[in-house]
């Protein structure tokens, strides 16, 4: 876990401020037993998420595909093929959608905006690298320099998960 305790604040603040403001059909599903809060979040999000990442075309056209993600201090980071499709109707058009469902047992889904990772403080974009390299190895920074990178600045933050398939995120609190 990357996230520090100004993080979870912040984080909780989303989830919470996000379930406040759902509909009843979504709190129908979402039930308080099966939120996560800040910390579950950033425990359960380890390593690479691969996410279904939703951009707009000019006309107003949903367009989703994979991306591999990291949850890195409270955000999604992501990159892409600097001249991909994904990254052109992120500089046009920044709101976006992404889900990470790695099964019925959990659910993550964000909307927000997606930022240059280049434009974000240079101490987040160096952690952002090293959890990279933690990953895929130091041959990371060969084939990441053809690429353009993003992080989600989530507006809102919608968790599911069922604790009893998961109970190693449950909290002795």
């Amino acid at each position: 876990m990357h996230e520090t305790a100004q993080d979870l604040v912040d984080l909780q603040t989303l989830l919470d401020s996000s379930y406040d403001a759902a509909g009843p059909h979504m709190r129908d599903v979402i039930t308080p037993e099966r939120r996560m809060d800040a910390r579950q979040v950033c425990d359960a999000l380890v390593g690479m998420n691969l996410l279904t990442l939703a951009t707009s075309t000019a006309d107003g056209r949903p367009l989703a595909g994979p991306v591999d993600a990291f949850f890195f201090r409270g955000a999604y980071w992501f990159g892409s093929a600097s001249h991909s499709m994904r990254m052109r109707h992120i500089t046009r058009r920044p709101h976006v959608s992404a889900v990470y469902l790695p099964g019925e047992h959990l659910s993550v889904t964000i909307h927000g905006r997606a930022y240059p990772a280049a434009d974000a403080d240079p101490g987040m974009f160096a952690g952002f690298q090293r959890v990279c390299v933690s990953h895929y190895g130091d041959s990371w920074f060969e084939w990441a320099a053809e690429a353009s990178y993003a992080y989600i600045l989530a507006d809102k933050m919608f968790t599911f998960w069922m604790p009893e398939t998961l109970p190693s995120l449950t909290t002795d609190d």
